[in-house]
């Protein structure tokens, strides 16, 4: 959050680099990126007092009766943005969203996810996270209403062939991030054709989220001067690989320890009991978040069983159809001891869908779980019985049955109220009532002609 230093540091910038317009940066409810733009001469008194916009016109905010709200921008979220003139440059910041009286906006998916992060902090804990998004480059359609995907490319899993046409197009994007102070682990082509996939270096929640955000802003823009669409559907081509959001995380005391690992006398994994109670509370709490970290109908067409992604609340090492994975870490390297969600997909607000894990977590270290036996083999064939004996669930198969284990869902009003939790159901069951009031391409195949 700002304070006076970095404010300071942040007008000298801006007048020492020829700033002259600033994007005001937040999202909606559905994760939406907004921004308006406000003059450099206008910078000063915005960190003062706030900049007011109409907040009935953003996606679960407010009422038109109620609509006056402020944008505090945060100080330490300042970086110009590359892809604009150095001349007369423009910058950017994430801002802090108020009612007019300057108490926080409960609407505000950044803000829900900082209560979180530091209701984790007053007990000593301090989560980071490092995303893995996938996506796809596509073609860009030949008129307005041409909706069908196209890939660019038809290269696979970590080619180097002159068939994968995105090779430069992930450098400069990885280019651009990185001058806006977000370093990029690596990135590659991933397995279905035109499917792309960067991992963003950890970092603390809210940087985290904001990090995704900037992200997924860059890559479509590096696209667009490509003449291409990049594409966050979760599931865009039948028979191929969907696209997930792979949160890697992990969770630190205050003075720098990881307390997620444990010798291996303790635990085959590695994991503490801290760690092991963390992904317990996943485990039995993912059902009613995945309507957060899935929330479109597309999102359950890629949690599927193909042993690729998860659709049971299982753990392991090794495993990919496991909803958390436990990566190996190097000899000596502690401090990388992480766990990854698998099961989150780039559609996603991702303040909320990292509020929900943590949140999820923090509940199993506090209801002291214990962690169920690791899933080494495919549950394939296994019934409803003897699932329920080794404590796994089925996540859910469609963004309707989702949406009411959420509805129910004590720990998820905990989390974000019940107004926002109301807004939330309400707008994914409208999501799902008109996705079954349309008629598709499978039905048309299916039952046209009639037997």
């Amino acid at each position: 959050m700002s304070d006076d230093r970095t404010i300071d540091f942040v007008l000298r910038t801006v007048e020492k680099r020829d700033v002259r317009f600033i994007r005001l940066w937040f999202t909606d409810v559905l994760g939406n990126l907004k921004s308006f733009s406000i003059s450099s001469e206008d910078l000063e008194e915005a960190f003062e007092e706030g900049v007011g916009f109409d907040g009935s016109s953003v996606e679960g905010f407010v009422s038109s009766d109620e609509s006056d709200m402020l944008a505090f921008p945060d100080a330490t979220t300042f970086q110009i943005l590359p892809w604009r003139p150095q001349n007369h440059a423009v910058a950017r910041m994430f801002c802090d969203v108020r009612y007019p009286n300057r108490q926080p906006f409960d609407g505000d998916p950044r803000l829900i996810l900082r209560r979180v992060f530091e209701q984790a902090d007053d007990k000593g804990y301090v989560m980071n996270v490092g995303p893995k998004i996938e996506y796809f480059y596509l073609d860009r359609p030949a008129s307005h209403g041409d909706i069908v995907p196209v890939p660019a490319d038809h290269a696979g899993y970590f080619d180097l062939t002159s068939s994968d046409s995105a090779t430069d197009l992930r450098r400069d994007t990885t280019l651009a991030l990185e001058k806006m102070s977000i370093p990029v682990s690596y990135s590659y082509h991933s397995k279905a054709p035109s499917q792309n996939a960067m991992e963003l270096r950890y970092s603390e929640a809210v940087t985290c989220a904001d990090n995704i955000m900037t992200a997924r802003l860059v890559i479509r823009q590096k696209a667009h001067d490509n003449d291409l669409i990049a594409s966050f559907m979760p599931k865009p081509f039948t028979g191929e690989s969907g696209s997930g959001m792979f949160l890697y995380q992990s969770l630190f005391d205050h003075e720098g320890t990881n307390l997620f690992w444990a010798p291996k006398t303790e635990h085959p994994a590695h994991l503490s009991a801290i760690g092991r109670s963390y992904v317990a509370g996943i485990l039995k709490y993912a059902p009613e978040f995945v309507m957060i970290t899935n929330p479109t109908v597309n999102s359950y067409k890629r949690l599927v069983e193909n042993g690729e992604v998860p659709i049971y609340t299982t753990w392991g090492r090794k495993n990919r159809d496991a909803l958390v994975r436990i990566p190996a870490h190097k000899p000596g390297k502690h401090q990388s001891t992480r766990v990854e969600l698998r099961n989150p997909d780039p559609s996603a607000n991702p303040y909320l869908s990292i509020a929900v894990s943590l949140a999820a977590g923090m509940k199993g270290i506090e209801e002291e779980l214990e962690l169920p036996e690791e899933s080494t083999s495919a549950l394939v064939g296994l019934g409803e019985a003897e699932l329920t004996r080794r404590g796994i669930s089925r996540l859910p198969r469609t963004l309707q049955e989702a949406t009411k284990l959420f509805d129910r869902s004590e720990l998820m009003h905990e989390v974000f109220g019940d107004n926002v939790c109301d807004y939330l159901v309400q707008q994914s069951f409208a999501k799902w009532d008109e996705y079954c009031s349309v008629v598709t391409d499978w039905e048309c195949r299916t039952f046209y002609a009639g037997e």
